[in-house]
């Protein structure tokens, strides 16, 4: 077992072990090697920022957060390959982009060379024409849905009529090549979706609001995701509908 190997064993076994830590002396003898040796491994994992911690005392020893670390992902080739296609077309104005890259450089890692090259190849026949969202947008919109925190926007409609809101996220969607948060309007007392590309600026509040599905916000709209046909007839920005 080479360096690399025994790295990705450690971890493994602390893993597995957790909560119950694992002394050095443990490790050495598991692996065949010295404890000058584990000590070394460990310390390399702690500065790879991998979350293996020491505690002390007479039942003490090295352990892992299972909290902060996912389990070894198996994929198939045609898995990974799809993976990585969803990687490499997710734009910088998709959002929760900003991870692909050092997500897509650990998929590559975690693949055997073949397999690798074959995603490098494919990568490389991606190309992306960025839509453009104003700077500082992006990143709040994420948080609002992640957190689900009211957040205010100053929007622009298909005519460049600007408004101001404030909208209770509901999630985001895409169609037809734009992204879409979903929310409810706190101005219009209604459901509505705004186009990511025409929010001109955005500020988090740090005021909770309920959780909502999109579905809930316009009672029509999961029927009418799923017929693509008609999807070029949305109106986002259309008056509620009166019953």
């Amino acid at each position: 077992m080479n360096r690399t190997e025994r790295l990705y064993a450690l971890v493994d076994e602390l893993r597995a072990a957790a909560p119950r830590p694992r002394t050095v002396g443990w490790l050495a003898e598991r692996f065949g090697v010295s404890r000058r040796t584990v000590q070394r491994d460990l310390q390399a994992l702690m500065e790879a920022r991998v979350p293996v911690r020491a505690e002390a005392g007479r039942h003490g020893g090295w352990f892992i957060d299972r909290d902060t670390a996912l389990p070894p992902i198996n994929l198939t080739a045609a898995e990974a390959l799809a993976v990585a296609a969803a990687l490499a077309g997710a734009e910088q104005t998709t959002p929760f982009s900003a991870a692909g890259p050092a997500a897509m450089r650990k998929l590559a890692a975690a693949l055997g060379e073949s397999d690798a090259e074959e995603v490098r190849a494919l990568t490389e026949r991606i190309y992306l024409l960025p839509a453009r969202i104003a700077s500082g947008v992006l990143p709040v919109v994420e948080q609002a849905v992640a957190r689900r925190r009211v957040v205010w926007i100053r929007y622009a409609d298909s005519a460049g009529r600007e408004s101001e809101r404030e909208v209770e996220p509901g999630g985001l969607l895409t169609a037809l090549g734009s992204w879409y948060l979903i929310g409810w309007c706190r101005s219009r007392r209604a459901g509505r979706g705004f186009r990511l590309d025409r929010i001109l600026a955005a500020e988090l509040r740090d005021e909770p609001c309920p959780a909502r599905t999109v579905s809930s916000l316009d009672q029509g709209l999961a029927e009418r995701v799923r017929q693509a046909d008609t999807l070029r007839s949305l109106s986002w920005e259309s008056p509620p509908r009166r019953s």
